[in-house]
């Protein structure tokens, strides 16, 4: 039997949500808990079979002067919440986490927008919690951090986006930035 991929689980997720929406579903059973797919043992970082990480084609080295490091880019090519959220409930499924409470999670991009990471595609696209140590929010800053160091010219986009992708904690010493 084939394992079931979480755009599989994504896209089943989201047009439950669909149904619920419009009423044409009046509820699931208490209780259907669904076995783990994706391993907490890597945390803070993802599984990499569950999210690889996954760019946006339209960001290149060539292209990054009107993408990118345009103040504001971001914004236009991210997903709205009613696409992520469906996803961040799957993921948190998927993930087996015993606390489910959505605010506790931000639906993260591996490859940050901020570096051409793909917006929608669900391979770079997990919850990623907002508690522990270290969390989203330090995340954020490394991402900050890597975006400014390439639109500077410190670094190129892909040694930016191969150190995050590998691992966001170490991204900043990889890459020289530390």
């Amino acid at each position: 039997m084939r394992p079931i991929s979480r755009t599989s689980t994504a896209t089943a997720a989201a047009l439950a949500l669909a149904l619920a929406v419009s009423g044409l579903v009046v509820g699931v059973g208490a209780g259907t808990a669904q076995a783990s797919t994706c391993s907490r043992s890597y945390l803070p970082l993802q599984d990499p079979s569950c999210t690889p990480g996954v760019y946006n084609p339209d960001v290149t080295q060539s292209t990054i002067d009107s993408t990118i490091c345009v103040s504001g880019w971001t914004s236009t090519v991210r997903p709205p919440t009613s696409y992520t959220n469906p996803l961040k409930v799957q993921g948190i499924a998927d993930y087996g986490y015993s606390d489910t409470d959505t605010s506790d999670y931000e639906e993260d991009h591996l490859v940050p927008l901020e570096l051409g990471g793909s917006p929608r595609d669900p391979g770079n696209l997990w919850p990623e919690p907002r508690y522990g140590s270290p969390t989203a929010y330090t995340k954020d800053g490394v991402e900050t951090r890597l975006k400014n160091a390439v639109c500077d010219g410190r670094i190129t986009l892909f040694a930016a986006r191969s150190a995050i992708r590998t691992n966001w904690t170490t991204a900043l010493e990889v890459t020289g930035i530390g």
